[in-house]
């Protein structure tokens, strides 16, 4: 995307009251970014899904030399601003109604990897939590599995620590811009991580930590996974609302059960009662359950034997080819098939052995 339309959505993207949903809505209604701030008031005003307020925030925002300044300090940092239509933007993530329209990352990670998990838990962990937290990532290496935490005390910076030391890539969701880290306990690790991963963020580079950036990060962490497993956490906290949130996005949510007595263990334990986490013990539980390990051995592609394809089903399989594995709604927007071809061609597809059904809506080739 050329340097022009990333400032003007930079730009779009610290316009007061325009929050992810209206940003998208206005770049579907213009060709451009830059053509939103150039459109007349009455224009704006038109629009169904702007109110008079935030047409005229849209007209009077003047601050383009933050813009300018944010720029700069990305290039000399090597950090890149990913926008939500580039091929770079995390699918998963985009596939979620609130997701930024802009990210900022640093690091070597492939932000689609092919299975994600998220592993969180509370920051004031018991030595159950850390040991449990240690053996899970440890159980992964050699898996490919990237692993995304949002870099705090406890849970997060020991999930971070064990996949460098399983050569696991990681990547930190930060709840304030990449100019530094907090806690600064952790500038270490994260350095490490630049090297073995990365570290990902919505804010401009010198946003600092705020108490209520935390949560909105939460939805990120929530968001780019496959799974997000919670290792060990109180009935409430950052991990039960990142829970909730991946819960909602209807992802799958891992949980490691406790004691009835330990407060530490209150969350995971009402996450599995309330069915909307399901019971772990260990990582193979985690690989079974997503279906990334299989118990048979993996079966020769059908079309790779040059079985001829219904059109629909050629479609489905072409798009497929290109990712590999994709989220439902995504297959819908790329094939733009109706809803009654895609199942049909689907269950051809599966009949065959060419494509498999996934937990949280992924379609995936054999």
């Amino acid at each position: 995307m050329e340097k022009q339309e990333i400032f003007y959505r930079l730009a779009l993207g610290q316009v007061t009251g325009i929050g992810a949903k209206k940003q998208k809505y206005l770049l579907e209604h213009f060709k451009s970014a830059e053509e939103i701030f150039n459109s007349s008031p009455k224009h704006l005003k038109s629009l169904p899904f702007l109110n008079e307020t935030s047409a005229l925030s849209i007209k009077s925002f003047t601050d383009f030399s933050a813009i300018e300044k944010e720029m700069n300090y990305n290039d000399k940092n090597g950090i890149i601003a990913i926008s939500f239509d580039d091929d770079k933007y995390p699918q998963r993530l985009k596939n979620c109604v609130d997701a930024p329209l802009i990210l900022f990352y640093k690091g070597n990670a492939n932000l689609n990897a092919q299975h994600t998990i998220s592993v969180i838990g509370t920051r004031s962990y018991t030595e159950y939590g850390k040991k449990v937290c240690e053996e899970f990532v440890a159980a992964l290496e050699n898996s490919g599995i990237t692993v995304y935490s949002g870099l705090a005390y406890g849970i997060d910076v020991i999930a971070h620590k064990a996949c460098l030391k399983h050569k696991l890539p990681t990547v930190g969701v930060l709840a304030h811009g990449l100019s530094s880290i907090y806690p600064p306990a952790h500038s270490g690790v994260a350095k490490e991580m630049l090297e073995q991963g990365g570290l990902l963020s919505e804010y401009f580079s010198e946003e600092k930590a705020e108490k209520g950036n935390f949560p909105t990060r939460n939805r990120i962490v929530a968001g780019i996974s496959d799974a997000t497993i919670v290792i060990e956490t109180d009935r409430k906290g950052g991990s039960m609302i990142t829970a909730e949130i991946a819960y909602s996005y209807n992802r799958d949510v891992f949980c490691y059960p406790g004691r009835s007595i330990d407060t530490k263990s209150a969350g995971c334990n009402y996450l599995i009662k309330s069915l909307k986490g399901q019971l772990i013990t260990n990582a193979d539980d985690v690989l079974i359950a997503m279906n990334w390990k299989s118990t048979t051995p993996k079966k020769t592609s059908q079309r790779q034997l040059f079985i001829e394809l219904e059109p629909d089903e050629d479609v489905v399989y072409t798009v497929l080819k290109d990712c590999n594995q994709i989220h439902i709604d995504e297959l819908y927007q790329k094939t733009g098939l109706t809803s009654s071809k895609i199942a049909s061609a689907m269950l051809g597809l599966e009949m065959q052995g060419i494509i498999k059904v996934l937990p949280g809506k992924m379609i995936s080739l054999v």
